[in-house]
């Protein structure tokens, strides 16, 4: 029975869909999409700002030159308070200089190093923001392609009627030589076929717009006459919350951390080596005029205490941050445990709805067939035996839209949970 069951499956699939050029599985839709939709792009974007930042925080400590240059005017000038006989000298109001100053680092308070890590916490914050964009993208494949498997099957729960119908047709129009039935009994029944076919070429409409979206989601082009398979899921054993969004909230929390040590590095001295060589008028000597060159060298430690003022209320600001960080994450996961507890019932639900679906499709079953047999005795009009034919196929419909529903709980949850 179940050779003869995947027969008809078959034969019946080759009816809806054509020629059909291969097989889709919900794995590979998913797969295609992520690849395919633009965002994915901005890992490599992400890297190679990650590559640059760290580069240009490395060369921290490389030897730093300046070059400057100035030119002045001023009211009055160095003189001798008393004066020396044979002795005479004055400085011009307007002076000029040219610098150029090399600076090397020795200690810079750990500054090249806390730009390191921010830089790569930062580029890990925003790799994670994309692989949760990413990640959402699964439900709407999902929808789309649980709508498909859907129609799918009600195409041929519809070609079963067609096929019944076929039979009716057959047997009134026998009835009718029998003088049991009349033509308008005929036109009953061809109305019915009308309708099938009707319904049969809407559903088909719906799977080829759907179809259409999913080809743009996945990159792969017209899937008109592709067939997708029945994905086989089970019921996760375990609970256990896997979302990209939780790693999300543990990055921006390291960054946190990156944010509280570079509350250190600011009130760091700073200790570095310099040397100047310029040329100006007047040189070194203010008491000699003319332009001279000369030089300076030394060692100089700065320490700028400003990060002494803001920094309680600095690491006040981001324990609030990191307390938001755990309100998010304790709604998320309640929000989620809710969602698969939701899903779980439904699954629960359609269970005890398909065993009953069983019990009264066999009933409906048993009554058309009933219904059959009277009219062919000439006890039942033709318009009666279509209705329990028409309660027959919509057992059969009621049942396969429980079937996928409870396949796409399974699959819901499997995606809640990221199982």
């Amino acid at each position: 029975m179940k050779a003869k069951r995947y027969w008809i499956g078959a034969v019946l699939a080759c009816l809806f869909h054509g020629a059909a050029s291969g097989q889709l599985t919900l794995e590979e839709c998913q797969r295609a999409a992520r690849e395919n939709y633009p965002l994915v792009k901005q890992y490599e974007l992400i890297g190679k700002t990650r590559d640059f930042t760290l580069e240009n925080a490395s060369k921290g400590y490389l030897p730093q030159i300046s070059v400057s240059g100035k030119v002045s005017y001023q009211s009055d000038v160095t003189k001798m308070p008393i004066a020396i006989q044979g002795l005479e000298f004055g400085l011009d109001k307007d002076q000029y200089q040219t610098v150029v100053e090399l600076n090397q680092a020795i200690w810079d308070g750990g500054t090249a190093r806390q730009r390191r890590e921010e830089a790569k916490v930062a580029a890990d914050v925003r790799e994670g923001q994309v692989e949760v964009n990413l990640y959402a993208l699964r439900e709407r494949v999902n929808q789309i392609y649980f709508a498909v498997l859907l129609i799918d099957a009600q195409l041929e729960q519809n070609a079963l009627l067609q096929a019944q119908l076929e039979r009716n047709y057959r047997q009134v129009e026998a009835c009718v030589g029998q003088g049991v039935a009349t033509p308008p009994d005929l036109d009953a029944v061809s109305v019915e076929q009308l309708n099938a076919r009707q319904t049969a070429a809407e559903l088909r409409m719906n799977r080829r717009a759907y179809l259409e979206v999913l080809g743009m989601l996945t990159g792969k082009g017209d899937l008109a006459h592709e067939v997708l398979v029945r994905p086989s899921v089970d019921m996760p054993v375990s609970a256990e919350l896997l979302r990209p969004e939780l790693s999300l909230y543990d990055v921006r929390r390291k960054q946190l951390e990156v944010q509280e040590r570079g509350l250190d590095t600011g009130i760091m001295p700073r200790l570095s080596l310099f040397a100047q060589g310029a040329y100006g008028d007047p040189g070194l000597n203010m008491l000699e005029g003319g332009f001279k060159p000369y030089y300076i060298a030394g060692l100089r430690l700065s320490w700028n205490i400003g990060g002494f003022y803001t920094r309680k209320n600095d690491k006040r600001l981001l324990d609030v941050s990191r307390s938001d960080i755990d309100v998010q994450e304790e709604a998320f996961r309640l929000e989620n445990r809710m969602e698969a507890a939701q899903y779980r019932r439904a699954v629960e639900r359609l269970d005890t709805l398909m065993k009953n679906d069983d019990e009264l499709l066999r009933l409906r079953g048993n009554i058309r067939r009933a219904a059959e047999a009277k009219v062919e005795g000439g006890t039942l009009t033709v318009t009666e035996m279509l209705r329990e034919v028409l309660a027959e196929d919509q057992a059969r419909q009621t049942k396969v839209v429980h079937d996928i529903q409870r396949l796409q709980a399974l699959c819901n949850i499997k995606y809640v949970l990221n199982h």
